[in-house]
């Protein structure tokens, strides 16, 4: 059964394959190059979901001998397969397209057919975003950070599940996207000035590839392999303070190893006076403890100092 995030990923697919559809649909009745535009942009957007689907199949395999800790982290690698990739080659071919149309200038047709368009997928991806914004909120809700409440910004550079953080990035972008494209096709068709619309195309263009980067710069740290989120490290080092002080824990070490894994390893020296059964026995405690506290935290080593 698919997780919340993941129903987010479906919910923004839906949409934007009919947008997409629709989006082509007025561009070969008007010949606008914004709204052409914004047709590669919701296509791309449908590629994204698609390759993030695949990477949620791939992470969920279970671990064998050449990886011993599970497949999790693959959703990164095809989360930065997104970033690099699609949304790079879209901005790439939206700027193309603005380009060209600034070089051969000519009056929108049907404008109306576009601006209809384009309210239908403010609505769709609206919809989508709302769908996003409500899983994030519940996620957060009553977590604090350095005593604040966490924001839309900062929970996207410390959640560590890309399903959710490259949605929203993506339709908030698709909102942006559709703003542009309104203001070229309205400043083209109403008020002749026919460079708004290429101009529009540029704009779309420079915004996904701006998108890009912020998706391969949040996933790249995740690749690379990184610590869990401070609330989560924070709340393990509280737990290993009340733990058995025969433990004498001194130093804890995370790593992320997929939106719903994390590794815990830490360096103890055990009470010498204290036996060898009795220090198994406070490992395992502290073992289930640290479960019990976040079902994500799959694996925990112990080193003796």
């Amino acid at each position: 059964m698919a997780d919340e995030s993941t129903k987010v990923v479906y919910a923004a697919l839906a949409g934007n394959v009919l947008v997409a559809l629709a989006k082509f649909g007025a561009a070969a009745l008007s010949g606008s190059s914004a709204m052409l535009t914004e047709a590669v942009h919701s296509s791309a957007d449908s590629a994204n979901q698609i390759i993030l689907l695949i990477g949620n199949n791939r992470s969920r395999v279970e671990s064998d001998d050449s990886h011993p800790f599970g497949y999790g982290m693959e959703i990164y690698f095809w989360t930065f397969v997104v970033a690099v990739m699609v949304l790079l080659a879209g901005g790439v071919a939206s700027i193309y397209q603005g380009i060209a149309r600034l070089s051969h200038l000519h009056p929108i047709e049907r404008p109306v057919v576009s601006l209809v368009v384009l309210g239908v997928s403010a609505v769709f991806e609206g919809s989508s975003l709302a769908v996003g914004y409500r899983e994030f909120k519940r996620v957060v809700r009553g977590r604090k950070i350095d005593g604040q409440e966490v924001s839309l910004w900062r929970f996207i550079e410390i959640t560590k599940d890309p399903n959710l953080y490259e949605t929203l990035l993506e339709d908030s972008a698709a909102l942006i996207g559709i703003g542009i494209a309104i203001v070229g096709v309205v400043a083209s068709a109403y008020f002749k000035l026919l460079i708004a619309d290429g101009i529009a195309s540029i704009a779309i263009g420079v915004l996904l590839i701006a998108d890009s980067l912020i998706i391969a710069r949040a996933t790249r740290s995740l690749i690379a392999g990184e610590a869990a989120a401070s609330p989560v490290i924070e709340g393990i080092n509280d737990l290993l303070r009340t733990q058995s002080a025969k433990l004498q824990v001194s130093t804890v070490a995370t790593l992320q190893l997929g939106p719903k894994a994390i590794l815990v390893a830490c360096t103890i020296a055990p009470d010498p006076a204290t036996s060898l059964a009795d220090t198994a026995r406070d490992l395992r405690d502290t073992t289930d403890r640290l479960k019990a506290y976040d079902s994500r935290i799959a694996h925990v080593l112990f080193r003796i100092d």
